[in-house]
């Protein structure tokens, strides 16, 4: 049976598209989750005029067999009652749903909406057009089906109950826009209570593919590693997990700041995850402003949404390095930065080295699955950073320190990188 879609009309009368309740919302500088504005007065819209509303009309995933059901064998066959045979196996033995259901490889995509694109808190409904992006996103670039689900709740208990409760029904669980704090204790207690992957690719998919581009970038200026000094602007989610996996591959220090200045070990206010990175970054012990932090700094990754100054960037170290990924507004303009930097990058696609996280989180769900593994590890990340900067090799260039996200190279890559470390690792089932 053919669908009925219920169409809308091409002009409505509406507030702006990305206003709650008739209120505009802005970015807060610092933290990038919106604010409440004036009130806009109601106007028409024809959103058509814009070709985004064409394309997500619809939605832009659909669910689709993997059989033919022609007749009443194959019907008796694909369900009742041949299908009852293989509940049955599944009920004696659990692990056979990995081979005859779709669970081994297919990802939930979770959010509850709070903190979306640089949009903020948007709410459940309004992230399910970015919810479905992401679902396209793994189709597209590896080929692994994902399924997008938007909760209608905030509270952290209640979310890790539900993700628990429909777990049975996925191989994996990508978390995504949750805000943080709350983003690390969901994915703390839903990988110690599920036996299947969980990544919260806020996090971690900036990371790995930030720790890709610095090593290209490192290379390219002539130091490795553990003899360069970052400075990291914003300490959420994404700034937290960047300075981690830095940590972990063995740069030599790192700064991280958030909307009060740098984060140091004893500085008041600071909330447990703060706590436990103040612990193991900022052996210097600075303090201040983040541009503060610059003068002689190696590295310079943004993750907040504010912005920093020419001036501050020219009082870095010869061949630095700047990462400003703040979407859509870069924390300086890359043209203003090649003016003292030797590589700059951006998470825009409009300029060189774009650190998008398609270029990880595909593959490494796909290594995953491959393996079957029961979690993802922190080598498993590692080794999907360096299989990604690889691919680069000797084209290494200023331009080019990380590989487009269309590479056809990199999903590839990224899978049989991380499958091989779920076998050293010993988180793999097969």
């Amino acid at each position: 049976m053919t669908p009925v879609r219920r169409e809308m009309p091409t002009t409505v009368t509406a507030t702006r598209p990305h206003l709650r309740g008739g209120i505009a919302r802005k970015p807060n500088s610092l933290t990038g989750v919106a604010v409440a504005a004036e009130p806009i007065p109601n106007e028409p819209l024809s959103y058509d005029d814009d070709p985004a509303f064409p394309l997500h009309r619809g939605g832009k995933l659909e669910v689709r067999s993997t059989i033919r059901v022609r007749d009443k064998d194959d019907l008796s066959l694909a369900y009742t009652p041949g299908v009852a045979r293989v509940c049955t196996a599944i009920a004696e033995h659990p692990e056979l749903a990995y081979d005859y259901t779709w669970t081994s490889k297919v990802v939930a995509v979770v959010t509850d909406g709070t903190a979306v694109l640089g949009l903020g808190d948007i709410g459940p409904a309004a992230s399910m057009p970015v919810m479905e992006g992401k679902a396209l996103l793994f189709k597209e670039f590896a080929g692994v089906d994902s399924v997008p689900i938007a909760l209608s709740t905030t509270d952290v208990d209640e979310i890790v109950d539900t993700v628990i409760r429909m777990a049975p029904s996925f191989g994996g669980i990508n978390l995504e826009d949750i805000s943080a704090p709350r983003c690390f204790e969901i994915e703390d207690r839903l990988r110690a209570a599920l036996d299947i992957p969980v990544f919260h690719d806020d996090q971690h998919g900036t990371a790995i593919v930030a720790l890709s581009a610095l090593t290209n970038a490192a290379r390219l200026i002539g130091k490795p590693l553990s003899e360069l000094r970052a400075v990291v602007a914003g300490a959420g989610a994404s700034g937290i997990a960047v300075s981690q996996i830095l940590i972990n591959a063995g740069i030599g220090d790192i700064a991280l700041s958030d909307s009060k200045g740098l984060i140091y070990e004893g500085r008041d206010g600071l909330n447990p995850i703060k706590q436990r990175i103040a612990a193991i970054t900022n052996r210097s012990r600075l303090k201040g402003s983040t541009e503060e932090a610059l003068r002689g700094a190696d590295v310079f990754i943004g993750l907040s949404g504010s912005t920093v100054r020419e001036s501050c960037i020219a009082t870095m170290s010869s061949n630095a390095i700047v990462f400003a990924l703040s979407n859509p507004t870069p924390e300086v303009h890359p043209e203003v930065a090649r003016r003292h930097a030797k590589v700059v990058a951006t998470g825009r696609s409009d300029f060189p080295n774009q650190i998008n996280n398609v270029l990880a989180f595909p593959g490494i769900f796909k290594g995953a699955f491959e393996v079957r593994s029961h979690s993802i590890t922190e080598n498993m990340k590692l080794a999907a950073a360096t299989a990604i900067a690889d691919i680069v090799g000797d084209d290494l260039s200023p331009d080019y320190v990380i590989p487009s996200p269309f590479d056809e190279r990199v999903a590839p890559a990224v899978t049989a990188a991380v499958a091989a470390q779920a076998r050293a690792d010993g988180v793999s089932r097969i």
